[in-house]
This record gives C-alpha cells, sequence and structure tokens, in this order.
C-alpha cells in the first residue's frame, strides 16, 4: 500500500482544503509514492517518536501537530526540529500531519472532546466562511440529466441530509462553431440555437477538483461553459469548536472535578464561580481564546478550551465559566481518533499508536 492511499483516506476524515492559512499540514517528510510498512500514530513528532518507528518498523508517522510550520534554511541537527527532520530523512520515514485540517472536521477534535464530555446535540461552535462554492453551467437538454447525475455522484448538491440537490432553467443557447471546432451539435460557420437546461448546484471547496472532472468528463460539448463562484454562506458541517448539552445539569463545582477526569488533568485554570449550573457546553481544542465571544452568543455556560492568557479570563464578564484545561490534555483524544479512523479503513494493516507522552508540560 502506497502513503498517498493512507493520506487519501485522511483527507477524507480532514481535508486539507479546510486547514487554516497558518498552518502546515499534509505530507511534511518523504515520499507520497513509497510503500508503507506500519504506521504509527502520535500526538507530536518528537525524535523519540521516530526512534519507536524506527524500532517498531514504521514507516509511517501519521501525527497531529506539524513538526516543521516554517521553513528551514539550515539542517544541522541543532534544534530539535532540524533532527527529527534528519533522523526521519535517513531512515526513510515519511511524516504526515493533520492538525488544523482536524481542528475543523465535523468528526475531528472538537467532536472527540464533546463525546468524551457526553455531550448532547453537538453542533459546530464557528462554522467555516468562504468553504461553499456555486457551480451553474449549461448543458443541452437531452443530456441534462447525464450531467446532473454526474456532478452529484461528485458530491455536488449536497445540503444536510440531502444529497443531488440542483436547480434548473429551461432556455436557448447560441454558439457558432468556427473551422477550427468539432461541434457535437451545430455547423461549422452557422449560429446554433439549442435548448438548453442552466444547471446550479454547490459544492464544498475540497471536492473542487472531482466536481469539474465529473462535469468535463459528463458534458457532451466541445467546449463547457460553467462559472465558480464562492458564496458566503457559512458550513454548517465544517468550522472550529462544538457546542451542545449535558445530559443533565451540574453545579460548577462539579463541573470542574467532571472535566479533570474525563480530559485526564491534574489542573484546571478557570475564571470566577457564578453560582449558576452548567449544562450547555462549548469546547475547542487547543488555543481557543478566539471563539470566547462565539460561546458568550450562543448562551453557552461554561467554555472548554486551552492556552488562556490572564486578560482572556476578563472576557468572561459575569456571563460564562471559561475552563484551561492544558493544550495537551485538550487535544489528548486525537491519537486515539486517528488511530481507530485508520483501523477502520485499513483492518488488515498495521496501524500502531505511539506510546510515547509528547505533553511538555509538567505538574508539580
Amino acid at each position: 500500500m502506497k502513503i498517498s492511499e493512507i493520506t487519501a483516506a485522511l483527507e477524507k476524515l480532514a481535508p486539507l482544503a479546510y486547514a487554516e492559512d497558518f498552518d502546515n499540514t499534509g505530507l511534511l517528510v518523504g515520499n507520497q509514492h513509497a510503500e508503507v510498512s506500519k504506521i504509527l500514530v502520535t500526538h507530536d513528532t518528537l525524535e523519540t517518536v521516530v526512534d519507536e518507528a524506527i524500532e517498531k518498523g514504521a514507516n509511517l508517522i501519521v501525527s497531529f501537530h506539524p513538526i516543521l510550520f516554517t521553513g528551514l534554511k539550515k539542517i544541522t541537527g541543532k534544534t530539535y526540529v532540524e533532527r527529527v527532520v534528519m533522523k526521519a530523512i535517513q531512515h526513510e520515514i515519511n511524516i504526515y500531519a493533520t492538525h488544523t485540517a482536524l481542528d475543523n472536521s465535523r468528526l475531528g477534535v472538537n467532536y472527540a472532546i464533546a463525546q468524551q464530555l457526553e455531550l448532547k446535540n453537538s453542533t459546530i461552535l464557528l462554522p467555516k466562511k468562504n468553504s461553499i462554492f456555486q457551480l451553474v453551467t449549461y448543458a443541452p437538454k437531452g443530456h441534462a440529466s447525464i450531467v446532473r447525475k454526474a456532478l452529484a455522484e461528485a458530491g455536488a448538491g449536497s445540503i444536510g441530509n440531502y444529497d443531488a440537490c440542483s436547480f434548473n432553467v429551461e432556455g436557448i443557447g447560441t454558439f457558432r462553431p468556427n473551422n477550427q471546432a468539432n461541434p457535437y451539435i451545430g455547423e461549422i460557420g452557422k449560429i446554433q440555437y439549442e435548448n438548453e437546461i442552466r444547471i446550479s448546484v454547490i459544492f464544498e471547496i475540497h471536492k473542487k477538483h472531482e466536481v469539474l472532472k465529473a462535469l468535463l468528463d459528463s458534458h457532451p460539448y466541445e467546449e463547457v461553459a460553467y462559472e465558480v463562484m464562492a458564496l458566503e454562506n457559512e458550513n454548517p458541517t465544517i468550522g472550529m469548536g462544538m457546542i451542545g448539552e449535558l445530559e443533565n445539569a451540574m453545579s460548577e463545582t462539579d463541573f470542574i472535578q467532571f472535566l479533570k477526569e474525563k480530559m485526564k488533568t491534574a489542573v484546571v485554570r478557570h475564571s470566577a464561580l457564578l453560582d449558576k449550573p452548567i449544562q450547555k457546553v462549548a469546547v475547542l481544542g487547543g488555543s481557543g481564546s478566539f471563539a470566547i465571544p462565539a460561546a458568550i452568543g450562543q448562551q453557552a455556560d461554561a467554555f472548554v478550551t486551552a492556552d488562556l492568557k490572564y486578560h482572556d479570563f476578563y472576557q468572561a464578564e459575569n456571563k460564562i465559566l471559561l475552563t484551561d484545561i492544558g493544550h495537551y490534555e485538550s487535544e489528548r483524544y486525537t491519537k486515539d481518533l486517528l488511530s481507530a479512523y485508520l483501523s477502520e479503513k485499513f483492518p488488515n494493516f498495521a496501524v500502531l499508536k505511539s506510546e510515547i507522552n509528547t505533553n511538555p508540560v509538567h505538574y508539580s
């Protein structure tokens, strides 16, 4: 099995098109055409993790955090990043990272937190913008159903619990083939009037290549007229964070203890207790201070995240309980999530979960 087959499956779960602009995701070290021996799943790719991969005979490391965020000008082994890259290359070990692509996935990082906290009716906290596009094309009336079917099979026209959605308007198309043309309908040098259907469908940005290929492959015309435009609609199935409800409300002190147990953390930093019950809970793995206004706006009783700074806690303004459970702790279940996903997709292939705790923060 090749690296490209593994990464294609990962990108079904976490399309790279949804990674944040600052991020560095995908295959960071290696060759997509290389054969995979075993997969080692980790939270961070450290030198000890590469050693573990070597020892266990795994030549593909699937990591949540990318080891490379910015370009390397030198690879001399002076930093932990350089040492990891050097050792990986020396031992022909490939490294793939999901990071914010998995953060934005509906079944990703925040889904794992929501599942661990047993939240009900969970939805995306911050739906992603500029991720839905509209395709408009024109097909001869007798061929329109073939084009629509191909577009639907490529994933266009999916809206919530519905698929194969399109809008169609009948009209007259005109064109005149020149001497270089090989027209499906019409004659060289003569204007052709053709009954056509204007077909409109929407699609998510990560499906763009497949949708356009389906259009061009299924359309009978030599030159296919089409338009693609970005929509301002938010995508309710893609985005950062999640918000849901506990089955039963609990006191703030009980909720904090509940967090410690479920997220396996010894310390929870939090804003002032408000003596209010906690039932509606927003979550965002990793550094999530930017989502505090969204959590308040959606009337969450508590917000679970990490890396809150001193002044971030002031944003609670007696409206919400802000909790910081630690960066690693908020993302700790991603390794389990990725391992389970890959094992399901490739049941006859060795998917190993790293035994190394890569959390750099210690508590005394």
